[in-house]
């Protein structure tokens, strides 16, 4: 068995402090992981709360398998954070005290040389979250039309050399591996921009592979109908695009950053935003976790049903 090995989580006592209300309440976390971020619910709450770990790697389900043996507040389930409104019980339909997200790719899986999502390790183009989806980097890289690959990396990764580097992939196929890529990248790109580019680069491949984007937007939607009233929406971010739809469905309940108002002019929203201001890491917890550098965490709190 291959041993795994999970970073600290990010913005812990950030997050646990806007999440838990509730001692015994229902709790889901929807991104599992090294379940750091569970057992620290975990702690927060009585014998009578309990918490939904959703996490669509075996591997983090596996490490959590043996971590929570002997908790049975805890019930860990395989799947993807966007259908907990399929995957969770009944009893837990607008019933949830709260749901925590902490997006992006895990540690373990950047790590990890055979997941193929760093390009500082050589490895095959998968970058697949979990095994429960078939499209791959490698399918993606090889088999994409020039236009769909610059698209891509524009939406996705904000390259503004999207064209460039498409080009050369064209012209470099077929690409197997991470290291492959890389070079790929390098030839058309200056060595003092080579690593932010190769990150947008990755970047973009994995959120097209994971439907990242997409099933935020759909976890943000069925999530926010999972709450009780007053229960709370917390969510931790690592790049715009996912914050965007974040801010914006906090604020607004749409994901243009349109509001929509009643016949009074008051705004129409399931939510109401609680960071006015996004909160970031502190200078000490990035100093001892790297990783933490770009996130943040917004969070809101179901309104009462029928209200705005």
């Amino acid at each position: 068995m291959t041993h795994v090995t999970y970073h600290k989580p990010v913005l812990l006592n950030e997050a646990i402090r806007y999440l838990v209300t509730d001692p015994h309440g229902i709790y889901v976390d929807g991104t599992l992981g090294g379940g750091g971020h569970s057992a620290h619910i975990l702690e927060e709450l009585s014998g009578k709360g309990r918490l939904f770990a959703i996490d669509q790697d075996d591997d983090a389900l596996r490490v959590a398998a043996e971590r929570f043996a002997d908790e049975d507040r805890v019930s860990l389930i395989r799947g993807n954070f966007g259908y907990m409104d399929v995957l969770l019980p009944k009893d837990a339909e607008e019933n949830l005290s709260g749901i925590l997200l902490d997006l992006g790719v895990s540690s373990h899986q950047i790590d990890e040389p055979g997941r193929g999502f760093s390009f500082q390790k050589d490895g095959p183009l998968d970058m697949r979250m979990g095994a429960l989806q078939d499209l791959t980097a490698a399918t993606i890289v090889n088999e994409y039309e020039y236009e769909d690959l610059r698209n891509l990396f524009f939406e996705f990764g904000e390259e503004r050399q999207s064209a460039r580097i498409a080009r050369a992939i064209i012209r470099d196929r077929p690409l197997e591996t991470t290291g492959q890529l890389r070079d790929t990248v390098a030839s058309v790109i200056p060595e003092r921009f080579l690593n932010k580019s190769l990150a947008r680069i990755f970047q973009a491949l994995r959120i097209a592979v994971n439907s990242e984007l997409n099933m935020l937007k759909r976890a943000l939607e069925k999530g926010t109908a999972l709450l009780r009233e007053e229960g709370r929406f917390v969510v931790i971010t690592y790049h715009s695009l996912e914050d965007r739809l974040c801010k914006n469905y906090f604020r607004y309940g749409n994901f243009e950053g349109k509001p929509v108002k009643d016949f009074y002019g008051n705004d129409i929203t399931p939510l109401r935003t609680l960071t006015k201001k996004v909160v970031s890491p502190s200078v000490n917890e990035v100093a001892e976790n790297p990783r933490a550098r770009s996130a943040k965490l917004r969070a809101a709190v179901r309104h009462k049903r029928g209200s705005s």
